[in-house]
């Protein structure tokens, strides 16, 4: 039984060839590409996807630019970087891109397999989920389409960022720990992911905005509280 579809682009011919094998052997279809052009091809033609491994340094069309081309149209499937980069600032910004992760070269293959499968039993998790529209404040949310509606005004959030603020609903008026968000999101706590949570924190205060009685708090080495009227 096929476990999921995923596209994965990488150009390095022989680590290419070990993880999609090593994937296929874990019951995965895998769609390889080697340069972000062809995968992108594979999209518009209307290839559906459940998950993508995306490796930053492509031909043609780099990871970062590919992510941002797929979030466009998609911005639920999750999307895992790999790179030889160990910049802080490129993990960031393949986060603010919209990725879900972003994976060190040389990595475990271990490593590989248990992010895929975190993110692939969030999905399922989402696609189970029904229609759920929560009142946060003035602000109607709904979860599953990924939309906040405040008046006539409309904002699509990212996938990530309909997690976080529906995790923080969930848990309003009362502090949330850092680690716990981070291990209930993103799967484990890690220094890099704790950035990129801060840089989602940052969004969701700007759409909270649209009711001044709406406020994340930052608990100071603690984590954070949304808090919420009643």
């Amino acid at each position: 039984m096929v476990k999921a579809h995923i596209l994965y682009v990488e150009d390095d011919e022989t680590l290419s060839m070990l993880t999609q094998e090593h994937l296929e052997q874990q019951g995965y279809l895998v769609t390889h590409k080697i340069d972000g052009k062809s995968a992108l091809e594979t999209i518009r033609n209307g290839a559906a996807y459940d998950l993508y491994i995306l490796d930053v340094m492509l031909p043609e069309i780099d990871g970062f630019d590919l992510a941002t081309t797929i979030r466009r149209k998609d911005i639920e499937t999750p999307i895992l970087f790999l790179s030889a980069k160990s910049m802080k600032e490129d993990r960031i910004q393949g986060l603010r891109i919209g990725a879900d992760d972003y994976i060190t070269k040389p990595y475990s293959m271990e490593e590989l397999l248990l992010k895929i499968e975190v993110f692939l039993r969030r999905s399922k998790v989402r696609q189970s989920t029904a229609a759920e529209v929560v009142s946060i404040g003035d602000i109607e949310f709904e979860y599953q389409n990924l939309i906040l509606h405040q008046g006539g005004e409309e904002v699509t959030l990212t996938q990530r960022e309909a997690d976080l603020l529906m995790f923080l609903w969930k848990n309003r008026n009362q502090v949330v720990r850092r680690s716990d968000i981070l291990e209930a999101l993103w799967g484990e706590d890690d220094y890099f992911l704790g950035r990129s949570l801060d840089v989602f924190i940052s969004r969701l205060r700007k759409y909270c905005k649209f009711d001044d009685r709406l406020k994340i708090e930052n608990i100071h080495g603690v984590g954070f509280k949304l808090k919420c009227p009643e």
